[in-house]
Formats: structure tokens, C-alpha cells, sequence
């Protein structure tokens, strides 16, 4: 029989994928990637994958790396998409992609299937990442097959399948909408929120944190520490790529950080809304930026604004095994090196207060910038300075005056 690798999270549309595959006459090796989904049980995912008869099933853990080789490089960028989504999903797509690739070699599948929809960004991500990596792989795309969607023309559908084959899932008519997890955010989408005339922070039951609404009376403080523009130690205490997420996500989550609700712009042309919780990684984009003000020249902070929504755009669309990404690593890697030292913030009803930075690698000189008297800063060598930025303009309005 031939055989494949699913991408498997033990949701609706992969619990019925992997029945599915088996009618098609596959073998199905289900690859959970745990990429940290705070909201499952690993254990019952696999179980339940043996008992719909996967061929295998196995867990391949990828937090790690997540944060650090995928998660902080973006923030390095300061990338958000469309100014406010933080990539959550994007980021994880590609080392998703890589696990089950990985597997496929050691199963010596032949196909790569997984349950993204053919209206939506992660096909794209998925599929541009495994033939980046492998150009010879066979992608397996359910939903962009007629028969499949011709049997599953819906999500009721699906939940109806599962409903007769007893196969658990979390989805059901009342709450019919979509989410996926990861250590850096849930999404969530379709159902009550398609309706985009909503407020989509009151339709999710969420998973990272509790409403601003419900959060503490009382504003906590949290001081992240950064070598290099990475993010080592909270409150004082080293931790891994992982931990400091962890930790952050539990300090933020409980203070109603990082909720936000967006119509944004798939890859594939249509606007879709989607509401996300990011608390860690909400939290940390407001420190790092804060730790860039104080170390980084104008001149580089204005190229790294200018290049951000593009690699903002790249990790959204699914081009992270590229050269150009690449060299765009690169580039921050060695634009960051100064970007050392603390940030305390104050954390209060989903709001973000700077309450202090440090830095060896400060740039700032308060000498130089005071409103006082002293320092080595000449206010006499301004009026030359001024001369030569305006002589453009006098030139221009002695040619051609402007009427005012």
C-alpha cells in the first residue's frame, strides 16, 4: 500500500483526513509536532490516532526550536503582519513541515498530506516549505480535492462524521469555530466569527489568559532581559527560548495581555477575520522594541522599519526556506548585536507600561539631550546644520515662489 505522513493535530479536520486517507488506500503515519499547544492532551491525541488506525503515530517536540530559531528572529524583526498579527501560525508552519518530512525519510513515506483548506494561508505555508526542503514530495491536500469536499461540503459535516464514528473532537454545531495553538498564541476563526460586524474577543472560549475585563486591579511588573536582541531572562532568571515564552505567556496571560481581532489579507486574495491571544509574545515585542530605542542608530532602526513588513509579508505567505530569508537572518543576526540589557514593564488590565530600561550598549547620553545647560551638545552649531538642510528649499523658493 502505498503510505503517507499526516500532519495530525487530532482536530476536526485531520481526525477525519486520517479515515479519509485510509479509504484512499493509504498507509497513515500521524506526525503530532508539538509546537506547545497549551490547550491539548498529547497523550489522548496519540491514542486516538492508534485507535482510528494510523499505521504509527509519534510526537516530535519542537518547542524549543520554535522559539528560538523561528519565534525571536521575527521578533528581531519586529515583524507584525499587516501592522498587528504577530505571525503566531505563520512562524510554526515551517518546522511543522520539516518534522513530518523528517519522518516521511525514517517511514520512507511517499506523500505528505495535511488539513489545510484551499481557501486559506496554510496550504501555502505547508507546501512551500516541504518542497523547498524536499522538491520531489508529494503534497496530499484534501480539501483541494473535489471528492473530499463533495463528501465534506462543511464543517457540520465533518462534525456530523465525527459525531457517527465517535471520534472526540472539540469543535460542535454551537461552537463550530476553528483555533490553532501554539507556545506563542492561539487563533481562532470561522463560525460566529465570520460575521465580522461582532466583537470577536467575547466569542472564543480562550485559552492563554483571562479578559482585561477580569484581570488583577493591580499592575504587576516584569523586567525581561535581552542579549544580542534575544530574550534570556525574566525577572532575573536565565531561561531557554521556551521557558522565557512560558513564563510570559503565565505573567501576561493572567493580566489580559495581548488579545487582538483583525480582518486581515490572505496570500490567496480573500480578507478573512481571525481573533489571536499572543501574551508572551506581545509582551516581549514591547520590551524589545523599547531595549532597540535606547541602542540602535536612527539609520538602522529606519532600514529594519522598512524591510519588517516584508519579512512580515514572507513568514505570512510561507517563504522561510528561501535565500532571501536567509540573507534577511542574517542581516538582523548582525543588526542586533548591540541590543543588551533590561526592560521592566508594568502589566495592567491588557495594557503594557515602560516602567524602566538598562543597557551596557546605551546610546543615550542625558547630557547631550537635556533641556539644561552643559554637555558637549553646541545649540550655536544648529544654525549652520539648519542653512544647509534648507538650501534646497530657499534655491527652489527663490526659483519658484509658493504662494502663502
Amino acid at each position: 500500500m502505498p503510505s503517507c505522513v499526516l500532519a495530525y493535530s487530532g482536530g476536526l479536520d485531520t481526525s477525519v483526513i486520517l479515515g479519509w486517507l485510509q479509504d484512499e488506500g493509504y498507509d497513515v503515519h500521524c506526525v503530532y509536532v508539538d509546537v506547545g499547544q497549551p490547550c491539548e492532551d498529547r497523550d489522548a491525541i496519540m491514542e486516538k490516532a492508534h485507535n482510528c488506525g494510523a499505521k504509527s503515530a509519534r510526537l516530535v517536540d519542537v518547542q524549543e526550536e520554535l522559539c528560538r530559531d523561528f519565534a525571536f528572529p521575527v521578533l528581531q524583526w519586529q515583524a507584525k503582519y499587516e501592522g498587528i498579527y504577530l505571525l503566531g501560525t505563520s512562524i510554526a508552519r515551517p518546522i511543522i513541515s520539516k518534522a513530518c518530512l523528517q519522518v516521511a525519510k525514517e517511514v520512507n513515506a511517499e506523500a505528505f498530506a495535511h488539513g489545510a483548506t484551499g481557501k486559506g494561508n496554510d496550504q501555502c505555508r505547508f507546501q512551500l516549505a516541504a518542497e523547498a526542503l524536499d522538491p520531489t514530495v508529494k503534497i496530499i491536500a484534501p480539501w483541494r480535492i473535489k471528492s473530499f469536499r463533495d463528501k465534506f461540503p462543511g464543517r457540520t459535516e465533518l462534525i456530523e462524521y465525527c459525531d457517527v464514528k465517535k471520534i472526540p473532537v472539540k469543535a460542535s454545531a454551537a461552537k463550530p469555530y476553528s483555533s490553532d495553538e501554539n507556545c506563542l498564541h492561539i487563533s481562532y476563526e470561522a463560525g460566529e466569527l465570520e460575521e465580522v460586524d461582532n466583537c470577536g474577543v467575547a466569542i472564543p472560549d480562550f485559552g492563554m489568559g483571562v479578559s482585561p475585563q477580569d484581570a488583577p486591579d493591580k499592575t504587576e511588573e516584569v523586567t525581561i532581559g535581552f542579549e544580542s536582541g534575544v530574550p534570556v531572562s525574566v525577572n532575573g532568571e536565565k531561561l531557554s527560548a521556551l521557558k522565557v515564552v512560558q513564563k510570559l505567556n503565565d505573567i501576561a496571560g493572567r493580566n489580559g495581555v495581548g488579545r487582538i481581532d483583525i480582518v486581515e489579507n490572505r496570500f490567496v486574495g480573500m480578507k478573512s477575520r481571525g481573533v489571536y491571544e499572543a501574551p508572551g509574545m506581545t509582551t516581549l515585542y514591547a520590551a524589545h522594541l523599547q531595549l532597540e530605542q535606547l541602542t540602535l542608530d536612527r539609520d538602522l532602526v529606519n532600514l529594519r522599519d522598512r524591510l519588517s513588513p516584508e519579512v512580515a509579508r514572507d513568514v505570512y505567505y510561507g517563504f522561510w526556506y528561501t535565500p532571501k530569508m536567509d540573507s534577511l537572518l542574517a542581516f538582523i543576526r548582525e543588526a542586533q548585536k548591540p541590543v543588551t540589557g533590561e526592560v521592566k514593564l508594568g502589566l495592567y488590565k491588557g495594557n503594557i507600561e515602560v516602567h524602566g530600561r538598562t543597557s551596557p550598549q546605551s546610546l543615550y547620553d542625558a547630557e547631550v539631550a537635556s533641556m539644561e545647560g552643559g554637555g558637549s551638545y553646541d545649540q550655536t552649531d544648529a544654525e549652520g546644520f539648519l542653512r544647509l538642510m534648507g538650501l534646497p528649499s530657499r534655491v527652489q523658493g527663490t526659483v519658484r515662489p509658493r504662494e502663502y
